[in-house]
């Protein structure tokens, strides 16, 4: 977070202005455990609290002696999500740093290392006031299926947005009638 390191930051990919989140909103350490994964997909877009455009993504990998059997590698997709370009296994001290897009999938391929281990990384975002390519559309983080994966696409995902849409819906009418019950109370 240090004003020399994210002037490094802007020096290598050429985006200026970042703001380091100090928040840490999403980011931190993630452990992933077996049987873990994370779906391909782009991060949210902007956040509206703060008004800040999302821009990039480092991660940073605390595994020591992580087999590339385990899985757990952090998938960069093209925009269509058809075909893998690069595929990064979680080595101790590597540093991936990626620009957040609208085109930017990503993902971690299933973990599968043994019980007791865990897929260590810590993760933190960077933001800019401004964005000259932004359409004015703001998105949450969507979601994409693999190309291997047409249940999980077709069925899982579906309905999983479903769910996510109807809970806070079902929750906000809930507490209202909780509300009008509580006023009605003598």
């Amino acid at each position: 977070s240090s004003p020399e390191f994210t002037a490094e930051l802007e020096y290598i990919t050429g985006i200026k202005g970042l703001l380091y989140d100090s928040e840490l909103g999403g980011g931190g350490m993630h452990l992933t455990g077996p049987r873990g994964r994370l779906d391909v997909h782009v991060d949210f877009n902007f956040l509206e609290e703060r008004r800040l455009h999302r821009r990039l993504n480092i991660l940073v990998y605390l595994n020591e002696d992580w087999k590339d059997e385990w899985g757990g590698a952090v998938e960069l997709w093209d925009k269509d999500v058809r075909e893998c370009h690069h595929s990064l296994k979680p080595l101790l001290n590597r540093c991936v740093i990626f620009e957040t897009s609208e085109i930017s999938f990503h993902g971690v391929e299933p973990v599968t290392c043994p019980e007791g281990m865990r897929r260590i990384s810590f993760a933190a975002y960077y933001y800019t006031e401004t964005r000259e390519d932004w359409d004015g559309n703001v998105h949450s983080t969507v979601f994409r299926a693999r190309p291997d994966e047409v249940f999980r696409g077709a069925v899982l995902m579906p309905l999983e947005r479903i769910r996510r849409e109807l809970i806070p819906t079902a929750t906000h009418t809930a507490k209202q009638v909780v509300k009008k019950l509580i006023r009605r109370q003598p």
